[in-house]
């Protein structure tokens, strides 16, 4: 009988925070709490199961040039699956990776189409560089080619400033998200720096990568308007050899990037005591390794949020906010299974036992 037809996890199932339950079946790809009926034959796996990891900042189809090919892009989708990561928000790529819908030994992905970025104002062969008058049919070209997000680019270095700057101007960003918003999709930005939040969460956008400028002005506001962050703290280690390297040509910038990397724990801590959804995401794909989920929950709790919080926010929180399921009924059997409980150490999530992808074990 093929393992896509019976599967029976034993032990502790993690169907939520406080859900636990002591055996699932995987019928026909499927979570069943009720054994099926008749004679069955059927892998067993044991251990303490969640469901499948989220990464909510990958990249997959790109690298630190630009886009790769399949085989490439196939490659970091396995690195992905085998660190437990089954489901990827897919924040930015220039390739198009549609065939690995067709993949079922493939981590399920929610694209956000292409970067969108001021021109010469972001890394090269990353995104659609273009002006602001621009903004609104590239936004709703986007939109109409992801899964329900877009991605812009909301500040990068300005080479004339010599420090980093805010990439558009406030009625550019509103009618651009109000087209989003239309068109079904919700929409989220780069934004490393202070000056660029409050334009964009005032115009209604949804969620803010790396998030490192949010302050004590900007915070209430996040938390009031319900803005998710997702702070990529395993990437934001790299700002002091980025700062480094711009010493000589940019002081200024390297010393912004210098202060906004160390309060990098204390803006992601503010954040989550002001009420702000944040959501684990690795960064991956651009020139950070993937398969790094489990260093970016470990790096959240480091900053303070209480380990099951930072558990959720790549599991079932995040599966909720992104409108997927997780371990109910019915549901498709994409779970991993550790030899220890996450969440008494989140740590276990570096050591998967088992990875079960759409009723398979894969891993």
């Amino acid at each position: 009988m093929s393992d896509r037809v019976a599967v029976h996890v034993k032990g502790r199932v993690l169907v939520g925070p406080e859900d636990v339950r002591d055996e699932l079946w995987v019928v026909g790809g499927r979570i069943s709490y009720q054994r099926p009926s008749g004679s069955i034959e059927a892998v067993t796996v044991t251990g303490w199961a969640l469901p499948g990891l989220v990464d909510a900042h990958c990249h997959v189809g790109l690298d630190q040039h630009g886009p790769v090919d399949d085989a490439a892009s196939e490659k970091q989708a396995l690195a992905d699956r085998e660190a437990g990561t089954l489901l990827i928000r897919d924040a930015g790529s220039p390739s198009d990776t549609r065939w690995i819908d067709d993949r079922e030994d493939l981590p399920k992905i929610i694209r956000a189409g292409r970067h969108i970025a001021r021109t010469r104002r972001y890394i090269r062969n990353y995104a659609h560089e273009i002006e602001p008058d621009d903004l609104v049919a590239y936004v709703a070209r986007e939109a109409r080619r992801g899964d329900g997000w877009v991605k812009l680019v909301g500040d990068w270095i300005d080479r004339e400033a010599g420090d980093l700057t805010a990439c558009w101007p406030r009625g550019a960003v509103e009618a651009a998200i109000a087209e989003a918003h239309r068109l079904g999709a919700r929409v989220t930005a780069h934004c490393f720096a202070e000056d660029s939040l409050r334009d964009l969460v005032e115009a209604g956008i949804d969620c803010i990568e790396h998030a490192t400028g949010l302050t004590e002005d900007t915070i209430p506001l996040f938390a009031e308007r319900g803005v998710a962050i997702v702070p990529t703290l395993v990437n934001i280690a790299s700002f002091p050899v980025l700062a480094d390297g711009g010493e000589t040509k940019f002081p200024a910038w390297s010393a912004h990037m210098r202060r906004l990397h160390e309060r990098r724990y204390d803006t992601v801590r503010a954040a989550y005591d002001a009420g702000i959804p944040v959501f684990v995401g690795t960064d991956a794909g651009g020139s950070l390794a993937h398969g790094l989920v489990a260093a970016e929950v470990a790096e959240l709790v480091k900053a303070g949020i209480p380990p099951l919080q930072a558990l959720s926010a790549t599991s079932w929180g995040a599966r909720e906010w992104l409108g997927r399921p997780a371990l109910e009924e019915g549901a498709p059997a994409d779970l991993v299974v550790y030899d220890e409980d996450p969440r008494v150490d989140v740590r276990a999530l570096a050591a998967p036992r088992r990875v079960i992808l759409n009723g398979r074990v894969v891993g």
